[in-house]
């Protein structure tokens, strides 16, 4: 795993959020083992061309004034509407010792059941967590699923073997499964002449009925 440089400026926690972030920055704040929490701010931009190039679970030697720490995203909050990023908390970890994270899973190839039978791919599973070293952090796990019939599925226990990389999601969970064609049955023409249809024709007669009455007045 790639480590990269940020910089960071430490700020007031009374500090107006969205005044921050109208000024480009996003607020944020570092913690970790025996690392007391600090508030920060991070340059927008060059915190999202850091994620979009080289993942969200890069390693961060974030950039002091006097100082300099390494950590790993821990959360990334963005807006609901706009998927602009709100806050971020940054983990202090230690290169020596093994993390527990969470690494996105991608799809490859296309499931025999889809391609030849109409099936359908429900991708169940899109991120597994993992334990390793931080710089064992995988920035994704790719399986091939061109193999999957109608029925089948592949699970925790099925991913590739990355050495230095544990799973710690249970081996039974199903990351994807190859659902059947659903079909709606249609109704016997027998079914659909024995539906009732007496509102229309109670409502009607009633009209009828008053007319007659009418009349004969």
């Amino acid at each position: 795993m790639k480590q990269v440089v940020l910089e960071v400026e430490v700020r007031e926690v009374s500090q107006n959020l969205n005044t921050i972030r109208s000024a480009g920055k996003i607020p944020a704040v570092f913690y970790g083992k025996n690392e007391s929490p600090i508030a920060v701010t991070v340059d927008t931009k060059k915190f999202l061309t850091i994620v979009d190039n080289e993942g969200a679970n890069v390693i961060i030697e974030l950039k002091f004034k006097d100082f300099s720490k390494t950590a790993i995203i821990k959360e990334l909050q963005r807006h609901i509407l706009t998927q602009a990023p709100n806050h971020v908390d940054f983990q202090a970890i230690s290169l020596k010792e093994k993390i527990d994270i969470l690494v996105p899973v991608h799809i490859n190839g296309v499931a025999d059941g889809v391609k030849n039978a109409g099936g359908t791919l429900e991708h169940i599973l899109r991120e597994v967590k993992v334990r390793c070293l931080p710089t064992d952090i995988p920035s994704k796990i790719s399986v091939d699923v061109s193999a999957l019939k109608i029925g089948e599925a592949l699970t925790v226990a099925q991913l590739p073997k990355i050495e230095g990389v544990e799973y710690e999601n249970d081996p039974t969970n199903i990351v994807v499964n190859i659902l059947a064609q659903v079909v709606e049955e249609e109704k016997p023409a027998e079914a659909v002449a024995a539906e009732p249809q007496a509102p229309e024709v109670i409502s009607k007669g009633k009209k009828e009925e008053e007319g007659a009455a009418e009349t004969k007045k």
